[in-house]
């Protein structure tokens, strides 16, 4: 079935990879601006903060980053639960993903920002990213053809050259093709933490509501077939 479904629909196009890069990037750079300097994409940085905190003694931000992780764990469960749904109701389970994070944003957004750093709303909006950005990176993993991450870069950054070296031994175009669409999405998900900063800067917490942009338009392309 997933086969099947898998080829009716858009998730797997560079055009839903790109914007789906851009809403990772602008998630993770949101977060850390206007949330209390927490990653929502990749934990590893949370995951280092927390033994940083550790040993500071620093237990309130110990707890926030803990909470990011064990969040961005739920929301790989959360995942995989509703791919379980799949045949059982009109909407491609990647959409009920989609809209799952669009309804994420929009309470992100009616938070405001703590006074205090790593305290109350900016723990919660931390928890919420770092939930969606799970679902994320769980659902839409391929892009055309290459397993490919939307919410962080190391994997891409690594995939990507080894392509290019590939390349440069036995001179595949493919290994070519697929090296730069690594970059690509690498530096689209870069334009999309670059916006972020402009726009966080300028309009604090609320700015996570851009993120519904390119996220409305994953959920309407996914009614195409590709």
């Amino acid at each position: 079935m997933e086969n099947k479904m898998s080829k009716r629909q858009m998730s797997e196009t560079f055009l839903i990879g790109a914007l789906l890069a851009v809403t990772g990037g602008y998630f993770d750079a949101y977060t850390y601006i206007s949330r209390g300097g927490v990653f929502a994409n990749a934990q590893t940085g949370n995951i280092v903060l927390f033994g940083i905190s550790f040993v500071e003694g620093d237990y309130p931000k110990m707890l926030s980053y803990l909470i990011s992780v064990l969040a961005f764990v739920l929301g790989i469960f959360t995942a995989e639960l509703i791919r379980k749904t799949e045949g059982k109701n009109p909407l491609h389970w990647r959409q009920i993903i989609v809209a799952l994070e669009m309804l994420a944003v929009v309470i992100a957004a009616l938070l405001p920002v703590s006074e205090r750093n790593m305290y109350t709303y900016n723990m919660t909006v931390n928890v919420i990213i770092s939930f969606v950005c799970s679902l994320q990176v769980q659902s839409f993993r391929k892009i055309n053809g290459i397993v490919c991450a939307t919410t962080m870069c190391t994997g891409n950054l690594r995939s990507g050259t080894d392509c290019l070296v590939r390349y440069k031994e036995n001179g595949s175009k493919q290994m070519l093709y697929d090296g730069l669409k690594y970059y690509a999405i690498n530096i689209i998900f870069i334009i999309g933490a670059v916006i972020s900063a402009f726009v966080t800067r300028v309009t604090g917490g609320v700015s996570v509501i851009f993120c519904l942009i390119p996220l409305s338009a994953v959920f309407v392309l996914m009614f195409k077939r590709s």
